[in-house]
């Protein structure tokens, strides 16, 4: 059987004299409104293809929040065969206005929600207009990402007689870690917290340079400092919960665990997707995440009142 089409896009939005509005596209070629959306490129992580796609068919700079139902729909394919298009979708607030238009599209258009489900010309595309007024009825549109990265691929204990901590990526990893920069920036990741494992930091560090932003080491993510005094770790957690600024942290397979549990108890049981939530981050922590990957949580509010209302997984190839 023939593989899908991976595809990936946005609904970008924005409050507009209190009114929720969002952005619909038309493509001349189909004339017809939908989502920005488009194919991913070869080796491209999904949150990276929708940002792209979204800045060169709205020319709007968006950071991705929390992911919203996906679609799959019959197409042509290259050689005029038919094929399953799956297309993956995330809400997006906009955070600039929309500058000349490239591509397949000619028009984008603001509309408050009920005029936005009127000018939709695909029922499916419907979907996540839903999914996008109930979060905003549950007060939980506006959310931040806190990213948990395990350190990508490092040279082996066994092959490295010196300090642990000193134990540098190997070619595998440093790839990864270039990888993992555009992913982050897909989300808008601003505060960068890491074990001060040299394997951690390099993961995190392309990134770090990148956005031209501090690589902050805490002793408490490191295997040693967890091993010494446990509880530091969910505390370095807790603060960045507290801040509400979208972050990663970095770490270590037997650390992470209990990041994870941290998180756990901050789903919110009211979302509908919390038991897929809960679940995401309880087989993250029992089969331990793999190296390289990154798992981001989407949150509402920050402190006391912060509410996980989904988890995404994003693995290296294999």
């Amino acid at each position: 059987m023939t593989a899908p089409i991976p595809a990936a896009g946005t609904v970008p939005w924005r409050r507009r004299r209190g009114q929720l509005e969002v952005a619909l596209v038309h493509r001349p070629k189909y004339d017809d409104w939908s989502w920005a959306k488009g194919k991913l490129d070869p080796g491209e992580d999904w949150p990276v293809a929708a940002v792209r796609e979204t800045r060169e068919e709205t020319a709007l700079a968006v950071g991705l929040g929390r992911p919203l139902p996906g679609s799959e729909y019959t197409v042509l394919d290259g050689a005029g065969q038919p094929a399953t298009k799956e297309v993956r979708y995330w809400a997006a607030e906009a955070t600039s206005p929309a500058g000349p238009l490239e591509n397949e599209i000619d028009e984008v258009r603001w509309l408050d929600v009920i005029a936005a489900s009127d000018r939709l010309d695909y029922a499916r595309d419907r979907d996540q207009l839903r999914a996008i007024v109930r979060a905003d009825n549950a007060g939980t549109l506006t959310t931040w990402p806190l990213a948990l990265v395990r350190h990508a691929h490092a040279v082996g204990r066994g092959s490295w007689a010196a300090d642990d901590q000193k134990r540098p990526l190997d070619d595998v990893g440093r790839a990864r870690a270039a990888d993992i920069a555009p992913l982050l920036a897909a989300y808008g990741i601003r505060r960068l917290v890491s074990s001060p494992s040299l394997r951690c930091a390099d993961t995190l560090r392309p990134y770090a340079a990148h956005l031209g932003a501090a690589l902050r080491t805490k002793d408490g993510l490191s295997e040693e400092g967890y091993a010494a005094q446990p509880a530091r770790a969910a505390h370095h957690l807790g603060r960045l919960v507290e801040r509400g600024t979208p972050a990663a942290i970095c770490s270590h397979g037997p650390v992470l665990p209990e990041l994870l549990m941290a998180l756990l108890a901050l789903v919110d049981p009211d979302e509908p997707e919390a038991d897929l939530a809960g679940a995401a981050l309880r087989a993250a922590a029992r089969d331990k995440m793999g190296k390289g990957e990154v798992l981001v949580a989407h949150l509402a509010g920050s402190g006391a009142q912060a509410r996980l209302v989904a988890v995404e997984r994003h693995l290296p190839p294999s």
